[in-house]
C-alpha cells in the first residue's frame, strides 16, 4: 500500500498573498485543520489552525469581534504559514508516512510528485483508514495474540498449525514487546469456528497463546 493509494488527490490550496480570513473560511467551511501553501505548483508553505491561532487574539481581548476580522482580513497567508514543509512522494509506502508523521508529530504533509509539483495530501486520518483496512477491522473474526521469542521459522510454525487446520489468515502482524527484550506478539486474526481446538493445537507445537477474542 502507498500513499498515492490512500491521499487525497488535488486537495484545496491557498496562495501566499491570500488573506488570513480567507484561508480560515476555507478551513472552517470543509472542516480541514490544514492547507498546502502553492506558488505556481510549487509547495511553499503549510497553513493550519496553529498557525491561524498564533495570530488570533484570546477571548480575554478588549479587540471587538470587527476588529479581529478586520485584522485578520489585512494579515496574508505567507506571513503567517509554516514554511519548512516536510512533504512525502506519492510512490512512498503508507508505513513511511506514519513513521514520518509520528516522529514529526504532525497531523498531515502536502504529497509530491516526482517534479516536487503538489498531487495530494494525505493525514492523521488517513493513516487511521488504512490501519483498519490493512488489518481487515471491519469483518467479523477472531483474533488470536501469540507470545514468543524473536526467532526464525516461528511464523512459518504458526501459520502451517492454521493451514493444517484448513484455516485462512485473514491478517497476520508481529509486534516487539517494549518491557520484554527478544520478545513478540504475534497477532492472527482468522475465521475460525473452533477456537479451542486452534489454541490446542499451537500449545502442542509449544506456542503461547495468551489472547483468543471473537471482535465484530
Amino acid at each position: 500500500m502507498f500513499v498515492a493509494n490512500r491521499m487525497t488527490k488535488n486537495p484545496i490550496v491557498v496562495a501566499p498573498d491570500d488573506k488570513v480570513d480567507e484561508a480560515a473560511l476555507i478551513m472552517k467551511q470543509h472542516g480541514f485543520r490544514r492547507l498546502p501553501v502553492v506558488d505556481q505548483g510549487q509547495v511553499v508553505g503549510f497553513f493550519s489552525d496553529r498557525d491561524l491561532m498564533k495570530v488570533t487574539p484570546s477571548p480575554a481581548t478588549t479587540l471587538s469581534k470587527y476588529e479581529v476580522n478586520s485584522l485578520l482580513a489585512k494579515m496574508t497567508v505567507k506571513e503567517i504559514m509554516t514554511r519548512k514543509v516536510i512533504t512525502i512522494s506519492a510512490d512512498a509506502p503508507i508505513e513511511e508516512a506514519a513513521l514520518i508523521m509520528y516522529k514529526q508529530k504532525i497531523g498531515g504533509m502536502p504529497v509530491i510528485s516526482s517534479t516536487n509539483t503538489l498531487v495530494g495530501i494525505i493525514t492523521e486520518t488517513d493513516i487511521f483508514k488504512a490501519f483498519v483496512d490493512i488489518m481487515i477491522l471491519t469483518e467479523p473474526s477472531t483474533r488470536i495474540t501469540i507470545s514468543g521469542e524473536d526467532a526464525v521459522g516461528v511464523i512459518h510454525g504458526v501459520t502451517t498449525v492454521f493451514a493444517d487446520l484448513g484455516i485462512n489468515i485473514t491478517s497476520l502482524v508481529s509486534t516487539k514487546k517494549a518491557s520484554e527484550a527478544g520478545k513478540y506478539d504475534l497477532v492472527v486474526r482468522a475465521q475460525i469456528d473452533d477456537v479451542e481446538a486452534v489454541k490446542a493445537k499451537l500449545a502442542e507445537k509449544g506456542y503461547n497463546v495468551i489472547s483468543a477474542v471473537k471482535i465484530g
